[in-house]
């Protein structure tokens, strides 16, 4: 197995749809970019949010298995992938990477 890098690149923040649409919550997202991460045996690294993990889980176990090339080309390094989180009103970007 492989290990696999997980690294926030991007934090958008839509405030404007967050006052449209958005209960008021008390805690939100503690990732910042610029956070990283190490996924060993393609586990959840301690730290990262569980949504953004659900998103990322698949991805990360390809790579970590020796897969990648997604989506026949689509990465410049076919042993990464480009990925957000599903929160719409505060995505995070991920870059994930085989190490």
């Amino acid at each position: 197995m492989f290990d696999v890098k997980i690294t926030a690149i991007r934090k958008a923040n839509y405030t404007d749809l967050q006052a449209l649409y958005e209960n008021e919550i008390e805690h939100t997202c503690d990732i910042y970019e610029g956070n990283s991460w190490i996924s060993v045996n393609a586990e959840k690294p301690e730290g990262l949010c569980d949504s953004a993990w659900e998103t990322l889980k698949p991805f990360v176990c390809e790579l970590a298995s020796g897969g990648g090339n997604f989506f026949d080309g689509w990465m410049k390094n076919p042993y990464s992938a480009f990925l957000s989180c599903n929160d719409g009103f505060r995505p995070v970007s991920f870059l994930i990477e085989r190490v």
